[in-house]
């Protein structure tokens, strides 16, 4: 399940997208628009700058801005920074596990299919195509 985290991370991004010539978007401008606690957002922003997604500035005029293109973000990069892995089962999250019954699984490719499904969705999609 994507949470909230997730969620608002892409409204933040397709704000800061929509208002690209603006120059730096202060985050409280963002926090009134789309109608979040700027205390909640400034977690998020400080995942999305942590992760060379947006970069901010401070002081009189500061606010934040992408570091790239919207069509240069895909959905599922921006839900993995905030959100983490998108795997649904814990023995495909983690690549360097090594469950025992993986041989003998009847589940495994369900899961893996399952889950490259999901990836391939989320990443075939870009920021830019969610301001349309």
């Amino acid at each position: 399940m994507i949470s909230t985290r997730g969620r608002y991370a892409l409204r933040v991004m397709i704000e800061l997208a929509e208002r690209e010539g603006d120059g730096p978007v202060p985050l409280r401008d963002i926090a009134e628009r789309q109608d979040i606690s700027k205390k909640y957002l400034e977690l998020i922003v400080r995942d999305l700058v942590r992760a060379g997604l947006v970069v901010g500035a401070s002081g009189r005029g500061g606010g934040y801005r992408l570091c790239r293109e919207p069509s240069e973000y895909t959905v599922g990069e921006i839900l993995e920074h905030t959100e983490g892995t998108l795997s649904c089962v814990a023995c495909l999250k983690d690549k360097d596990y090594d469950c025992p019954r993986r041989s003998v699984c009847k589940t495994l490719p369900m899961w893996t299919e399952f889950d490259a499904l999901v990836h391939d969705f989320f990443f075939g999609k870009r920021l830019s195509d969610l301001m349309a």
